[in-house]
């Protein structure tokens, strides 16, 4: 069976939702060709002689990116057959099979990919505990940052999270000697960092640090970072000083807001104080944060904007905070917890079938597009674009030396974390 497996975004990683399934596949026997729309340009000629493609949907992004090249699919070979996967995929049935998609996979697809492409039954979303393989990166283009996965899914439920609706607060593991292979395999290519794509990487604080420990054993002169909740960095601070002497050089933590009544409605399980110790423990552990937020909600006011905008001003975290992240908007998925809401589901609209959400509107929603347009600037740096926005958005002037004050070099990557 000739096989085309499609990824159309994954923040400019090397995806893993490629390599891993393409390995069950070729080991089926299955004529495999992975494709990073991110990096190359759709094959047309391999796409007309594809007897199956299979769309690869892990975030919101790459879900509407993906619409128009399965439309495409379909036209230059209208007998192929099409599968999506990937934690937007079940979100997303009705619109998908709409298109023209046969088969959709969620949780740990590799199986029910390898089961499709054999014409056998599989379950929509399986949640079995899987023995992993070595991914296969042969199709992939080299990277100075590699990417892999050291588990899947999620212990927490947090109502906003597009991981809750399919793993149910449940979480699994990718084994240690095939995350550490696939780590290999990318550094021998080029790499000289890694990304950890968990959507937790202390969901398995024991699991995670035993491979950061063999990672640094083995190659002391790569560094990596990860994504780690507020919650699970209190909890497990006595880590903070091993991640960093094993060469993470910052995690990602979703704080989402600084108001604790929306945090509480977003069940985030922290609060605004958990936020301002966890900024204090790093700090003195040497450990470089990148916070994500939800800066525009329903409940979102102008003064808890302007607070955000003061925080990350008092605290010198301008630099380390994705511009982005201060124009993002709240996204209603289907199946989203936050449809158990009885507020928001007084406002939304009618599901956006382009959009792929509910479309709410709130009090800030000019400033949230006028925000937006500053962003989009790409001119700027983000020192230059909170000063455009802290303009825009505040009542009172920055200091005069803003631009002055002391930053030490902060380490992110390129590509800012986005949905």
């Amino acid at each position: 069976m000739r096989i085309v497996l499609v990824s159309t975004y994954e923040l400019g990683h090397q995806p893993f939702s490629l390599a891993s399934p393409k390995a069950w596949l070729v080991r089926a026997g299955h004529e495999v060709t992975a494709v990073d729309l991110a990096k190359t340009k759709l094959p047309e000629d391999l796409i007309r002689q594809a007897d199956r493609v299979a769309f690869s949907l892990p975030m919101h992004t790459a879900t509407r990116l993906a619409v128009p090249v399965i439309e495409r699919v379909k036209l230059l070979n209208p007998s192929a057959r099409i599968a999506c996967y990937g934690l937007y995929a079940p979100l997303n049935r009705e619109l998908l099979e709409g298109l023209g998609v046969e088969a959709i996979m969620g949780g740990e697809f590799e199986p029910a990919l390898v089961a499709w492409a054999n014409g056998e039954n599989f379950s929509e979303i399986s949640l079995d505990k899987l023995t992993f393989i070595k991914p296969d990166r042969s199709d992939v283009l080299p990277s100075r940052v590699a990417y892999t996965e050291a588990s899947r899914g999620c212990k927490h439920v947090c109502r906003h999270c597009p991981v809750v609706p399919v793993y149910q607060g449940e979480f699994r593991v990718v084994q240690r000697d095939v995350v550490l292979d696939d780590i290999r395999q990318q550094i021998a290519q080029g790499s000289s960092h890694v990304t950890f794509g968990d959507p937790d990487f202390f969901n398995g604080p024991t699991h995670a640090m035993r491979i950061a420990e063999a990672l640094h054993a083995e190659f002391p002169q790569v560094t990596y970072d990860a994504t780690i909740k507020i919650e699970h960095l209190l909890k497990h601070r006595d880590l903070l000083v091993p991640l960093r002497d094993t060469g993470c050089l910052f995690v990602t933590t979703a704080v989402e807001s600084l108001d604790d009544a929306i945090l509480a409605k977003l069940e985030k399980n922290h609060t605004r104080h958990d936020f301002f110790e966890v900024v204090n423990l790093a700090r003195k552990t040497g450990l470089a944060l990148q916070p994500t937020f939800i800066a525009f909600t329903p409940w979102t006011t102008i003064e808890n904007y302007r607070e955000l905008l003061r925080v990350l001003k008092d605290l010198e975290l301008v630099e380390n905070v994705s511009s982005i992240q201060l124009a993002l908007r709240l996204l209603i998925t289907t199946s989203s917890r936050l449809l158990e809401l009885d507020d928001i589901r007084s406002i939304i609209g009618p599901f956006d079938r382009r959009l792929l959400v509910y479309p709410w509107q709130g009090p800030l929603d000019d400033l949230a597009g006028r925000i937006f347009r500053i962003v989009a600037n790409k001119g700027l740096n983000r020192t230059e674009m909170f000063a455009a926005i802290w303009a825009e958005a505040s009542d009172e002037p920055l200091p005069e030396n803003f631009h002055l004050v002391p930053r030490a070099a902060v380490p992110y990557l390129d590509e800012p974390w986005y949905c």
